[in-house]
């Protein structure tokens, strides 16, 4: 089975990453989507992010009943920060009959060569790209591991809804209508 890795903070998960996971699942050969809680982005600071289960269970809202995407909290229990080699190292133990490949925008492309052993992921696993507005690829473009999609884009960031929530606007339509239940009934993301 081949399994697409779409890592992130998802801090919190919005309609932008369901959108992708969708897209990637229904219009690749990949099986399933596996949206990949990050406790800690080692590009990213820690301070904004809510606790990794709240993030983890909004996932689990986000996605609902559908059979091809999965929320995991695979890194959860890995050395922090979390480094993609290792947690691609963990999931063959685990997993040993999976192939997995990794989902990202066309801006962590552009900076693939700052993640630590990235020739080492490129050589062993696909990367499914998928392009993001004012960011021109042009690296990789004849790498047979890496394929481009043109997944619908939406301009929305976690970290708009997360400003919305504070500033006290609707965040309906933003995100999924369970995680915006959620978040409508919590105190995340409101100081």
């Amino acid at each position: 089975m081949k399994v697409g890795l779409f890592f992130g903070s998802f801090n919190p998960v919005h309609i932008g990453h369901m959108i992708i996971a969708s897209h990637m699942v229904d219009r690749t050969d990949l099986s399933e989507v596996w949206l990949v809680i990050s406790p800690q982005n080692p590009f990213k600071k820690k301070k904004s992010l809510a606790s990794e289960y709240d993030r983890y269970y909004l996932v689990q809202q986000a996605i609902g009943d559908n059979p091809k995407i999965r929320a995991s909290n695979i890194e959860f229990s890995l050395p922090k920060p979390s480094y993609t080699i290792d947690t691609l190292a963990y999931l063959h133990e685990k997993y040993p009959s999976y192939d997995f490949a990794i989902i990202m925008g066309g801006d962590n492309l552009r900076t693939f060569h700052k993640w630590k052993n990235y020739r080492q992921i490129l050589d062993h696993h696909d990367i499914y790209v998928y392009q993001r507005p004012q960011h021109k690829i042009d690296t990789y473009d004849n790498h047979p591991r890496v394929f481009f999609a043109e997944a619908p884009m939406i301009h929305l960031s976690a970290t708009y809804i997360r400003e919305a929530i504070r500033l006290g606007y609707s965040i309906q339509y933003l995100v999924p209508d369970l995680v915006y239940e959620e978040l409508l009934n919590s105190n995340l993301y409101r100081h």
